[in-house]
């Protein structure tokens, strides 16, 4: 699993678009908005692809440990 730190994650609407855009893209994830952070479970190529949906909706993700 890798999380992602998502400061631009504010509302539910946030959440939303998030998790329309990564169930298009396939992904495994979950998603908090307390937190602000997005959990992907899968490989490093599911990885690239979760920072290229938040990157393509306007949302930066850094990957913490």
């Amino acid at each position: 699993m890798t999380i992602l730190k998502v400061t631009e994650m504010h509302c539910e609407k946030c959440v939303e678009r998030i998790t329309n855009a990564l169930n298009e893209g396939g992904l495994k994830f979950s998603v908090s908005l307390p937190d602000q952070t997005v959990t992907i479970d899968g490989c490093d190529s599911c990885v690239k692809t979760a920072v290229e949906k938040l990157d393509d909706l306007g949302f930066s993700a850094e990957k913490i440990d």
